[in-house]
């Protein structure tokens, strides 16, 4: 068995059936993670959620914060962009059951010296407390479902505090696992920040940057900063290549550490982010 990690798809499905060519993937003996936002922006959104769907037995995902915006939008809250291409899922026949399994997954996954995010985990945090945090949220998700969606979107708070309560609490700990890139020197979020490290301001550092983080005990892998592309440092690795914007769709090997890449055939304009 090999199990193989993939950077965000974000609805690119012809660049993901060339990889799992390329890989030889066998559904029945090999397993995927996928480091989430399997959807939107991409040609193939609805068409990419039914092949994983369909595979929940040997593919698993954890949420973006582009799943969290399909959800939000099923449950009534937030608004179409217009660059989302999600439209045709909320007015697909099978919406619910494919809904319905896209809500249930987690925001973190754990396998032996491995931790899979979509964007990061707090410098603060330790693994143990960050999965813990997690499961806070998705019992919120599971239970009340509209509720969380109600107050999900928002960039406030943008600093942990361990007497964060209700929806700000858990506001905080969905943002840092599914939108965080940097942090301003001062400890804080920085939602506006999506370059290069290269580019990076001197009054910002990336999340994995920060001084005496807590969970650098195992490998973290993550996705989400497309511009940081396949990173590899301080017991992380990025693995969204930008498929959607002409970049690749990445698989890492956990055995070996190997990746594999596929060209992309897709390209959006960037004024689209």
């Amino acid at each position: 068995m090999t199990q193989y990690v993939i950077g965000d798809i974000q609805g690119c499905l012809a660049e993901l059936n060339r990889l799992l060519v390329e890989l030889a993937f066998n559904p029945g003996k090999d397993t995927l993670w996928f480091t989430g936002d399997l959807v939107n922006r991409g040609p193939q959104s609805l068409q990419t959620l039914r092949l994983i769907y369909q595979n929940d037995g040997c593919m698993q995902t954890v949420l973006g914060n582009h799943d969290l915006h399909l959800l939000a939008l099923h449950y009534g809250y937030g608004k179409i962009k217009r660059s989302d291409t999600i439209s045709d899922i909320l007015l697909a026949p099978d919406k619910n059951q494919l809904l319905g399994w896209l809500e249930q997954q987690p925001l973190m996954l754990q396998q032996h010296d491995f931790v899979m995010v979509h964007a990061g985990i707090w410098p603060e945090w330790s693994i143990t407390q960050a999965q813990a945090l997690a499961h806070e949220v998705e019992n919120e998700l599971h239970t009340s479902p509209a509720d969380f969606f109600a107050q999900m979107y928002g960039n406030k708070p943008d600093c942990w505090h361990a007497d964060l309560q209700g929806a700000e609490r858990l506001r905080f700990i969905t943002n840092v696992f599914t939108r965080m890139r940097a942090l301003t020197k001062k400890g804080k979020l920085d939602f506006d920040y999506k370059s290069t490290l290269a580019q990076m301001p001197a009054d910002l550092i990336a999340w994995f940057q920060a001084d005496h983080r807590h969970n650098t005990d195992k490998t973290i892998l993550f996705g989400h900063w497309s511009a940081l592309g396949l990173y590899r440092g301080q017991n992380v690795i990025c693995l969204d290549t930008g498929a959607l914007w002409g970049g690749s769709l990445t698989a890492l090997n956990l055995d070996d550490l190997s990746t594999t890449q596929i060209p992309s055939q897709t390209k959006l304009n960037l004024e689209n982010i």
